[in-house]
């Protein structure tokens, strides 16, 4: 019979400062994506199923508490105290489990690439060979600033040196740790406990365990990662942006194998979370964010951005910048449109050209083609809006809501002072400012007189090419009224 798999738990490294990234915000913090670091980390973690995840905190900790709790409100945070060094953070992380026996896996929360098919192949080699320890390796060109792997001349790890405590022969080796291990529970407690902090950095390192557990002729295994770059953590801005194009052209490329078209992979970024139907296009130049959908047969760019939006089957968004909006079915948006947080446009609809909309509702088969402001409205089915219409929402004091029924146009450049309504199948005049409501079929109009100034400019502009052009007209016009009387 095949043995049980041990009880596993995860322990995520979270309490650095990251003095490398000069920010403010912890590196962990840092997004890729859509997500923080560590986000990345914890879902690759939970994907193990394992019986408690632990993230030990410090820098920063109610910050990174926080996200934490955003992302896995499961996920026990554990404070490390004043000890520095990897080793007394596991430490602690264990102090908070006390009575677990099983594997305890140890993650890196800045190693945000590294995929569940890696740890599972590193937990299987652990158990397979029975090892107290197994850590994940991998082989640079340059592997200047990592730990480096010892082995001895039958290839059996015997310790792990940190770069500022490397001799220049255990420098020059290219084989790295990558700051993910796993560990017999027993094998752990028992080693860390014997663990100093007598080296160069004056911290208690967890990669000592490896080196103590061969002097007490304990096995230590190691797997070598399949992608050394996806095994790397980040530590400055540099490394941030690669990890951010790796994560990206992974997450494309899985996309493009579920049968979107994206064409132009180097200028498209997508969001691990963002969800994309089969027979999708995505035009260059495009960003899908945060938790957008897009159903087949859409067609998004170029030169779009989509934060948290749904899209229907068949809709049309080009040029458009658009948060937390709805896109009907066979929609139609842009180009050079905005849309703000709170905008469904209903199926057929239209959103056009320098149109910007906010907290409204625009029914299917409506459009609102171009230069037009629509904040605050629930607009029917069927309607037409006219080139430059504006919702009028605010009067300095609240925001009032504009409603428009089914089946109604309105003339160019009109305005509605909200609250206000115009029932069904209503129509407005070019020019109209709608103060009052407009009942089902009544044409409504501002109707000023228009008044001519003869001479206007003349008198109160002279001197001005206009007052000369109008001089010139004038002149032209008095010379052909009076060969007119000439001929008469």
């Amino acid at each position: 019979m095949t043995a049980t798999p041990a009880p596993l738990a995860v322990v995520v490294l979270a309490a650095g400062q990251g003095t490398r990234m000069k920010s403010t915000l912890p590196k962990v913090l840092h997004p890729i994506g859509g997500l923080p670091l560590v986000g990345h980390v914890l879902h690759h973690a939970r994907a193990l199923a394992p019986e408690s995840v632990l993230v030990v905190v410090r820098h920063e900790r109610d910050r990174v508490a926080e996200a934490v709790a955003r992302i896995d409100e499961a996920a026990l945070v554990v404070d490390q105290d004043d000890v520095p060094g990897t080793g007394r953070a596991v430490e602690v992380a264990l102090a908070a489990i006390p009575d677990f026996e099983g594997d305890i896996l140890v993650l890196s929360g800045d190693v945000p690439l590294l995929d569940a098919e890696t740890l599972d192949r590193l937990l299987a080699t652990h158990r397979a060979r029975s090892a107290a320890a197994t850590l994940l390796s991998a082989v640079l060109d340059d592997a200047t600033g990592y730990g480096r792997v010892i082995r001895d001349g039958d290839g059996t790890v015997t310790r792990i040196v940190e770069q500022k405590d490397a001799t220049p022969a255990e420098a020059a080796v290219t084989e790295i740790n990558a700051g993910v291990y796993v560990f017999r529970a027993a094998s752990l407690r028992a080693q860390l406990a014997r663990v100093t902090t007598a080296n160069a950095q004056g911290e208690k390192y967890l990669t000592d365990v490896v080196g103590l557990l061969r002097e007490a002729a304990e096995d230590v295994a190691a797997e070598a990662a399949p992608d050394a770059a996806a095994a790397l953590g980040v530590n400055d801005r540099v490394q941030l942006s690669e990890a951010a194009r790796l994560l990206n052209a992974r997450t494309v490329r899985r996309w493009q194998l579920a049968g979107a078209s994206i064409l132009d992979p180097a200028t498209t970024w997508i969001d691990v979370d963002v969800t994309l139907a089969p027979d999708v296009t995505v035009l260059p130049d495009s960003y899908l964010l945060g938790a957008t959908t897009v159903a087949s047969g859409a067609v998004i760019g170029p030169d779009t951005t989509l934060v948290d939006c749904e899209v229907g089957e068949d809709a049309t968004i080009k040029r458009t910048d658009a948060t937390l909006a709805v896109i009907g079915a066979r929609a139609s948006v842009g180009p050079f449109a905005y849309l703000r947080p709170g905008t469904v446009l209903g199926d057929g609809g239209k959103i056009g050209t320098f149109v910007e909309t906010k907290n409204s509702t625009i029914g299917a088969d409506s459009k609102v083609p171009h230069l037009s402001y629509i904040g605050d409205a629930t607009i029917g089915e069927r309607a037409n809006l006219g080139a430059g219409a504006i919702s009028a929402n605010y009067d300095d004091l609240a925001k009032h809501r504009t409603v428009i029924g089914d089946d109604v146009h309105t003339g160019s450049h009109n305005v509605f002072i909200a609250p206000v309504r115009i029932e069904d199948g209503a129509k407005t005049g070019a020019g109209a400012v709608i103060r009052k409501d407009v009942p089902a079929g009544a044409l409504a109009l501002s109707v000023a007189p228009q008044r001519n100034m003869d001479g206007w400019v003349e008198k109160n502009r002279p001197g001005t090419r206009a007052a000369a052009a109008a001089a010139r007209a004038r002149s032209a016009q008095k010379a052909d009224d009076g060969s007119q009387a000439e001929e008469g």
